[in-house]
């Protein structure tokens, strides 16, 4: 007796291995950048929001394994090498080294005082556990980066929206704490009266802000379809992005939104030019000549209405006063110290307290170094500082690439994405913006969207 058609084919199904469903890959991403956005706003390691988006990552990384289909490029590509670099850097912190080898490294004087004729094996990184906790806070961009080798052509057109509206969530969160409704979320630590939407640090917000700001415009044209209502709905999110940054009292955050808003309508100036023709840059003239007007009208409003408390810390700023620029020279000195080895991944709040001066000490501490070129630096010594110029340099060609190349919705997407990694490396400068799960996963989108290959049919945009 012959077996029914239907059940042959599900066996020879079943030999293929994972099970195909339909939006399967780009379904999980949507659902894992989700769990991020609203548990992973904090950078400190004992937030109970760490554990949980961690466990998330697990099991997007489980799914991706056992339901989804393997990735269509085999090789890791200039992203997945960078993050496994990244992560054998702060593995091989922790492996033990001989006495006389650790106690012979720079900096461990002091410690070796302390530890008396405690000849043991110790690892070079000083302190261990923060360390470790560097090492696994490395799940979250390794799972958006399989799922996202996962994705069809199609779903990387979705990505902008997808993006686009998870910066509109966190900052539907920030117009609640404007108006003081007040939110209290326990996966991170907020400050009382901070406007900081889902994140624990406004900078990171106001950053987080300003990615939405450059693909705004980009979503704007992105698709054929759907133009009379996207303007209007386009123009709006930028007003509500802008002023919640102005809002948030992110002194940053101001010059990144401008940058923000600026590369968008740059990088997503040929899908306009390609949609209203040869006449079509007095066109973009005209309405961006009237746009500029309408957003300084609105700035202008809530500036008079003393609703922009950015603009009020910085014309209250002193130099001399804010404790970036206080500790700087500390930090430099603590760099120079350890030096070429690093004082290990993670340590920068025990090893601050034992160089920090008396004319430092205040209430409060300083958890970071509000520099995080110069804590990598700090915390991994010369191999890290090897690594940061290399993905310097990889940014710097494919940049250069990208915007050398014909306007194809793939140079489109790859600009974009050089846009928002150098707003995170200019948030970097002052913050520490990269070390929050959601700035992680926005940076290996970026990432992936500036290194993925160009498809050979692809034309150029309509």
């Amino acid at each position: 007796m012959r077996r029914p058609r239907s059940s042959s084919k599900q066996g020879h199904g079943s030999r293929q291995g994972p099970i195909q469903v339909p939006y399967g890959p780009f379904l999980t991403l949507c659902i894992f950048l989700f769990v991020v956005l609203v548990v992973g706003g904090a950078s400190r390691a004992d937030m109970l929001g760490q554990a949980v988006v961690r466990g998330a990552a697990c099991v997007a990384l489980a799914v991706a394994a056992l339901v989804h289909a393997p990735a269509r490029q085999r090789s890791l590509g200039m992203v997945g090498r960078l993050l496994v670099a990244a992560l054998l850097l702060a593995l091989v912190q922790l492996v033990p080294l001989p006495f006389p080898v650790w106690s012979s490294l720079p900096g461990r004087s002091f410690f070796v005082q302390a530890a008396g004729n405690s000849a043991v094996w110790r690892p070079l990184s000083i302190v261990p556990g923060a360390t470790i906790n560097a090492a696994f806070s490395m799940l979250v961009p390794f799972t958006v980066w399989t799922l996202m080798r996962r994705l069809e052509p199609a779903d990387w057109d979705r990505m902008p929206a997808l993006l686009l509206s998870l910066v509109g969530a966190s900052m539907f969160v920030g117009v609640v704490q404007f108006s003081g409704g007040g939110f209290d979320n326990p996966f991170i630590n907020e400050t009382p009266d901070m406007i900081s939407g889902l994140f624990a640090n406004r900078n990171h917000f106001a950053l987080f802000l300003a990615t939405g700001l450059a693909l705004t415009p980009l979503w704007i044209v992105q698709h054929r379809s759907g133009w009379a209502w996207r303007w209007p709905v386009g123009g709006g999110v930028i007003v509500m992005l802008l002023l919640m940054i102005l809002a948030s009292g992110s002194r940053a955050g101001m010059i990144l939104g401008g940058l923000g808003l600026a590369a968008g309508c740059v990088v997503s100036f040929p899908h306009w030019h390609a949609r209203f023709g040869s006449w079509g840059r007095m066109r973009i003239g005209v309405g961006a000549t009237l746009a500029v007007t309408l957003l300084a009208g609105v700035l202008l409003a809530s500036i008079q209405g003393d609703r922009a408390r950015s603009v009020t810390r910085a014309m209250s700023l002193q130099v001399g006063e804010d404790m970036r620029v206080r500790a700087a020279p500390v930090v430099f000195d603590m760099a120079r110290t350890y030096f070429p080895f690093g004082a290990g991944f993670g340590g920068f709040d025990p090893l601050f307290r034992i160089h920090e001066p008396f004319a430092l000490l205040k209430p409060t501490y300083f958890n970071r170094a509000h520099d995080d070129l110069l804590e990598l630096v700090l915390d991994g010594g010369l191999p890290a500082l090897i690594l940061l110029l290399v993905a310097i340099a990889w940014w710097a060609t494919a940049s250069w690439r990208a915007w050398r190349d014909h306007p194809t919705r793939w140079a489109v997407r790859a600009r974009m994405g050089s846009a928002i990694l150098l707003l995170v490396l200019l948030s970097s400068v002052v913050d520490y913006p990269a070390r929050t799960p959601m700035i992680m996963a926005v940076m290996v989108i970026a990432a992936l969207w500036l290194q993925r290959p160009r498809p050979d049919a692809e034309a150029a945009l309509p």
